[in-house]
């Protein structure tokens, strides 16, 4: 089952709107050992921005403690005018440009090639770097995600299924296989799985009545027995036993320790239980999602294509909306300035390909 033409372009434009509006508002603290979940806290508490309902706030000028990313004046309330750059983003839109010119059909060797053609190497971080360097060192998949890449398991190829699932609606499994071949350009294991659950998730939202129900048709395409799979269940098990968001993030962080803040694991922690306790309502998930910490702009902006595409573009709060301008900056070789509204509607037309 998909939605009707019209809703599923608003839908897919909610994905699209929600994926940029929640990477902008977790970028300024981006960098999950300094801020952790009490830092988040501390900050919010401090700048009277809580409950969390709007960009990020300015940093308090009398604290000297809180030390945001270089791009915050143009990520947090009142200074964002169109979306910053971003990884988050860029591979969205890459991988919009891959489905176009090399259809659902597409190899791992060309998304390898189209890396190479159109996204500048220091743009590349982590897992994607290591695999960008052997690509240009004539490696070819599987080796462009095991040789020398201590990154195989991060977040870097989750980011990057969005697309998969906004062309797929109510298509998980198919959504899932074309992740699959994205992500062992660069990544194994629970990466790869990530990547999966990711794009099953969002294709799964087009036709869920909750996040939940989203949730459990996501859990059907990676292996149950998967660390990832076992702690997004852990997840769910504590929100449905009636702990606090806080109680829930507080026993998946001690359960993931040692994984570090940019492992796909406890990230997806962090995420379910945005989706979760946000329960549907936008402006909750993606707040809820930041203030857990970690990967703060790559949970943020999962969490909003998933919230965006359950409620559409047109159920999003204008404060989220608004201050994008429908554009959106990317380090993609001839995508810099696109509007948010021309990509949505290329997407909805390769969507209708895929059904």
């Amino acid at each position: 089952m998909t939605p009707v033409h019209t809703e599923l372009a608003d839908r897919v434009l909610g994905g699209w709107i929600g994926r940029i509006a929640g990477n902008m508002l977790g970028k300024p603290i981006e960098r999950g050992d300094y801020w952790t979940r009490e830092r988040i806290e501390r900050y919010l508490r401090q700048a009277d921005a809580l409950p969390l309902t709007d960009y990020l706030p300015e940093p308090p000028s009398w604290v000297e403690e809180f030390q945001l990313r270089p791009e915050w004046q143009s990520c947090v309330r009142g200074g964002v005018h169109g979306s910053c750059r971003d990884d988050d983003v860029d591979y969205a839109i890459l991988g919009l440009h891959l489905l176009e010119t090399h259809g659902f059909t597409f190899s791992t060797e060309q998304v390898g090639e189209l890396w190479l053609l159109r996204l500048p190497y220091l743009q590349t971080f982590t897992a994607e770097r290591a695999a960008y360097r052997n690509l240009a060192n004539g490696l070819k998949p599987p080796l462009t995600a095991t040789y020398e890449n201590s990154c195989q398991e991060w977040i870097g190829a989750l980011i990057r299924a969005d697309v998969f699932g906004w062309t797929n609606p109510g298509a998980p499994r198919r959504a899932a296989s074309l992740a699959r071949r994205d992500a062992v350009l660069s990544h194994t294991g629970n990466g790869v799985y990530g990547a999966m659950w990711a794009a099953a998730l969002v294709s799964a939202a087009f036709t869920a009545v909750t996040p939940r129900a989203a949730l459990d048709v996501a859990f059907g395409v990676i292996p149950s027995s998967c660390r990832l799979a076992r702690t997004v269940r852990r997840v769910v098990t504590l929100h449905e036993a009636g702990l606090s968001w806080e109680e829930t993030l507080a026993t998946a962080e001690a359960e993931t320790s040692g994984l570090g803040w940019v492992h796909v694991v406890p990230n997806s922690a962090v995420l379910t239980a945005g989706l979760l306790y946000g329960d549907g309502d936008f402006t909750r998930t993606i707040a809820l999602t930041v203030r857990g910490g970690l990967d703060t702009d790559s949970n943020g902006a999962t969490a909003g294509s998933v919230a965006g595409v359950l409620c559409g573009a047109k159920a999003i709060p204008a404060q989220w909306r608004d201050p994008l301008e429908d554009r959106v900056r990317s380090a993609v070789f001839g995508f810099d300035g696109a509007r948010i509204s021309e990509l949505a509607a290329r997407t909805v037309e390769l969507s209708t390909l895929s059904t």
